[in-house]
């Protein structure tokens, strides 16, 4: 027979159990509900990034950006879409003066620069800038330009790659410089030079330039201070825009490019 004792601490154990299973089944029931809640968050948090990335935000952004961009910042790691360099050591030969003209002034001249992102072929402008172009084939001649680095590309407010400093300092030079010409080029409107424009660059001084030139893969607005000398080819232009589309080092919009671009040879040829 039960004493009442007994039956008191078999009702407590029951009640025990019960309230174990209670906390259990609360248990479960709340990891349920968070494991929902997470997978809420989940859907949410993707979809914010697919409206991000599809430019859904992109005018907010672009304020943010804005607001907090600043040279110092880091790029992300960019893939670099160009080739190996071929083998060859830049040369550091200068000249006191500026060459003799010996190019012909009524012929067509073209350059081809066969750089390590792909050929990029000039119509050069022989008649409108003659001490330019003349230039140019005599340091060719010379293989001044082989082997040497694009050093510098520009994607905010102008839009060119800069080449022809064999020192990649954008100091470098041929130790002598040639006069400003073609200023008044038909092609030059509002002072604006467009997408596929070569041209010299210079120090900020007249009749300043030596052997680095630029070339534009977006219209540009800058003073008509710098020779334009030739046009890119339609297939150079595209070389060009795959450079620009791999950006440059600093994330401000002007330095060093991503892509490895190296003039392996650079030709004058008369056409």
């Amino acid at each position: 027979m039960v004493t009442q004792e007994q039956r008191k601490r078999q009702l407590a154990r029951e009640k025990f159990l019960r309230q174990q299973q209670r906390r259990t089944a609360l248990r479960r029931k709340a990891r349920a509900r968070n494991a929902v809640i997470a997978s809420v968050l989940g859907v949410i948090l993707v979809g914010s990034l697919a409206l991000y990335t599809t430019g859904v935000l992109k005018d907010d952004d672009k304020a943010n950006a804005s607001s907090e961009a600043s040279p110092s910042a880091s790029p992300s790691a960019v893939e670099d879409p160009c080739e190996k360099p071929a083998e060859g050591a830049v040369r550091t030969q200068t000249w006191k003066k500026e060459p003799a003209i010996t190019i012909d002034k009524s012929a067509k001249y073209t350059m081809k620069l066969a750089t390590t992102c792909g050929d990029i072929d000039l119509a050069l402008k022989a008649s409108a800038a003659p001490h330019t172009v003349n230039s140019f084939a005599f340091l060719a001649g010379k293989g001044y330009f082989d082997h040497t680095k694009c050093h510098r590309l520009t994607t905010n407010g102008i839009f060119v790659l800069q080449c022809g400093d064999p020192t990649g300092s954008g100091s470098g030079g041929p130790g002598y410089t040639i006069p400003d010409e073609n200023l008044k080029d038909t092609s030059l409107k509002a002072n604006v030079y467009p997408a596929g424009t070569v041209a010299m660059a210079n120090t900020g001084q007249a009749n300043s330039g030596g052997s680095q030139f630029f070339l534009v893969y977006e219209d540009s607005q800058l003073p008509p201070s710098y020779t334009p000398f030739g046009t890119v080819s339609e297939a150079g232009m595209a070389v060009l825009k795959k450079i620009a589309a791999a950006g440059e080092n600093t994330g401000a919009g002007d330095g060093a490019p991503n892509a490895t671009v190296v003039i392996d040879k650079a030709t004058v040829a008369k056409s």
